[in-house]
């Protein structure tokens, strides 16, 4: 099965210099994918025959005049630059003649433009960042939300944990993954009101043999695994992941610098050159690129906007293995059958689509 994914070459701190080669070696190695690259048509068609893939069979491109910057407005992407690599990127995935698209630009933008664009499941009042995480067990701690919703009320929040659930059962194949609620203790007494009455209703679910519901987790379960999901609000979420990925980085060059210090320390690098290489690729950011927007009508993942190729190329395979496993299908009905049906009136369900609560978009986002 041939599964199809839009990519927004333009997007990103370094546009088609990362996109393109990105994608080149996604095609490559992947048979089952067919990439439509998104942009200025003259940009992209030099670096494929940079990279020596002008023909290659499974990537082929798509001009958009326009460019969303990192820096422009949520006002100017959706008013002014409807000819923009990001919006026609999305527009292929309204017009269901890709099944994903990929997009390093900026955040706020790219959720703008989705939710104008594609609109939100039924029953879903705001999306969310959804991203993974490192943890202790070798394996992912699925985390949103990651700034699409600054301020949260309980049903949002519960939905995210319903939303999160559909994905992680579909994508790591465990029916009832546990979900664990991101407090300042695990104590039920502890956290503001929001994340009292939003237990609750977790609560609830875990009851009724809805949701699989740990309880609540502190910062330190995150990379610990002890929940296969963490929920939260986009500013909690945010914070958490700029810094783990500042951290990630502080480890890797202090391990760098300290090696080479002096020869002892350089010939114990030569020694255990072997757990280095293993430590900086469980820590290395790159490897968990590629958010999704969960809770839109159509598959859209956010890469970092600083990656290199590396990094984009796994934003390019987490969209590819969401519709290779039908993700998008699996959270409308999850939300369908489980959501309690209200009044959603931040323009969900087909309304206006304009977004609300966005990180700002007047400084580069993740």
């Amino acid at each position: 099965m041939t599964i199809k994914i839009s990519i927004d070459c333009m997007g990103g701190d370094h546009g088609p210099s990362v996109t393109v080669p990105a994608a080149v070696s996604f095609a490559n190695r992947e048979p089952e994918a067919e990439l439509v690259l998104v942009g200025l048509e003259e940009e992209i068609r030099a670096q494929l025959k940079k990279h020596k893939a002008s023909s290659h069979p499974r990537l082929s491109v798509h001009h958009a005049s326009e460019v969303v910057t990192m820096d422009d407005s949520i006002e100017t992407a959706l008013r002014r630059k409807k000819d923009s690599s990001m919006r026609v990127a999305l527009r292929l995935v309204k017009d269901q003649q890709v099944q994903a698209c990929v997009s390093a630009g900026n955040t706020g933008a790219l959720m703008a433009v989705s939710r104008y664009l594609l609109k939100t499941l039924h029953g879903v009042d705001r999306p969310a960042i959804c991203t993974i995480l490192p943890n202790q067990k070798d394996g992912p701690t699925y985390m949103l939300d990651l700034g699409a919703n600054v301020d949260c009320e309980p049903v949002h929040l519960h939905q995210f944990a319903l939303m999160g659930s559909a994905l992680v059962s579909a994508m790591e194949g465990k029916p009832r993954p546990t979900i664990g609620l991101l407090n300042v203790g695990e104590e039920a007494i502890k956290g503001n009101e929001v994340v009292k009455q939003t237990a609750e209703l977790l609560r609830a679910d875990h009851e009724k043999g809805i949701l699989n519901f740990y309880g609540n987790v502190e910062g330190n379960d995150i990379f610990e695994g002890t929940t296969d999901i963490v929920v939260c609000d986009g500013f909690v979420g945010n914070v958490t992941l700029k810094a783990s990925e500042g951290l990630g980085r502080f480890v890797k060059t202090v391990l760098t610098t300290e090696f080479k210090s002096g020869l002892l320390n350089m010939l114990g690098a030569v020694i255990a050159r072997g757990a280095i290489k293993a430590i900086s690729r469980r820590l290395n950011p790159s490897r968990y690129n590629g958010a999704s927007l969960l809770g839109l009508r159509g598959l859209v993942f956010k890469s970092h906007g600083g990656a290199d190729a590396y990094g984009y190329e796994w934003a390019i395979q987490r969209a590819f293995d969401a519709a290779k496993y039908d993700v998008l299908s699996r959270i409308a009905t999850t939300i369908a059958e489980l959501m309690p049906q209200a009044d959603t009136p931040d323009g969900a369900n087909g309304g206006s689509g304009e977004i609300v609560n966005t990180e700002s978009t007047q400084q580069k986002t993740a």
